[in-house]
């Protein structure tokens, strides 16, 4: 579409940037989807935003599902509906013809997870003998006591985090902030692992905010503490892997198999939408012998 359009995604991308308060790795995907269409509409001499028609979408869609997942193509819709969106409301078309199409219809998965006795045998087989050993339990008790998403977790400062009350603020997607809870098993790993954690660090990084540490005193990243996990996985017998994003998984489903209730669940979690949660809705094998047990008359 040529230099104009590559501006229209350019402003249409700082909006969300300013105005929706987008994060970076959303922006990041934004564009990249956006690129895909704008190679699209270039093998296709279409000029204009207004040259697509819905047998162009539908072209191009056609295209896409030959290689890529439906979740995916379903993403990329979504993202140019919303840049349609922006054309139409700027005055720059008169209609979003990507509001015609159909997404595709996604198979329904049940999130990845572990069961509650499988997150105990983790968590128990960390024993906690020395500083590293104590982050790392401190760490993951941290994710599932709380279902923080990773980058909350290692954003974490220690001014945020209140052991004694047992409380911590995060900021989410989009810097939005909420407070999490903390249960009694995570305030003690926390505990143990502050009190050598601040040592290390008033002799070597005095200033450090971060609360999860590498051993270089700085802040960990999203992928030491996939590192951090896949070590721990790999020393108890029996247990398979799972990513760090599975602990938020494992929290939500075990709270709504203990009969929270799913606002809450919404709420702890940091989604916008209710529909997000719902994924979590899932029965577990522990939730259905407890159904049954409850309510057949021969149980």
């Amino acid at each position: 579409m040529g230099t104009r359009m590559q501006e229209m995604v350019d402003a249409y991308l700082q909006s969300r940037r300013f105005e929706r308060r987008a994060a970076d790795k959303t922006l990041a995907a934004y564009g990249q989807d956006l690129a895909v269409l704008l190679d699209f509409c270039s093998d296709y001499n279409l000029t204009s935003p207004e040259d697509l028609t819905v047998a162009h979408f539908r072209m191009f869609l056609s295209e896409q599902l030959q290689s890529h997942k439906r979740s995916s193509i379903s993403r990329r819709l979504s993202c140019y509906r919303t840049f349609f969106d922006y054309l139409e409301r700027e005055g720059l078309i008169d209609r979003n013809v990507a509001r015609l199409i159909s997404l595709p219809k996604l198979e329904k998965k049940v999130p990845e997870f572990y069961y509650q006795e499988e997150m105990k045998v983790l968590l128990e087989s960390i024993d906690g003998k020395d500083l590293w050993s104590l982050r790392d339990r401190a760490l993951l008790e941290f994710l599932y006591a709380t279902g923080v998403r990773v980058s909350e977790c290692v954003g974490l400062d220690c001014r945020n985090l209140d052991i004694e009350e047992g409380v911590a603020l995060v900021f989410g997607k989009g810097s939005k902030e909420r407070y999490v809870i903390l249960g009694w098993p995570a305030q003690k790993a926390l505990m143990a692992y502050r009190l050598c954690r601040d040592v290390q660090v008033a002799e070597r990084n005095p200033g450090e905010q971060a609360v999860f540490i590498n051993r270089q005193c700085g802040r960990l990243t999203d992928r030491s503490v996939r590192r951090i996990l896949d070590k721990h996985i790999q020393e108890v017998s029996g247990l398979y892997h799972i990513s760090p994003h599975a602990i938020r998984h494992s929290f939500a489903t075990h709270l709504l198999d203990g009969g929270a209730d799913l606002r809450v669940v919404q709420e702890l979690l940091g989604h916008a939408s209710l529909s997000t949660t719902q994924i979590y809705t899932h029965t577990t094998r522990d939730g259905l012998a407890r159904v049954y047990q409850r309510s057949h008359p021969r149980a």
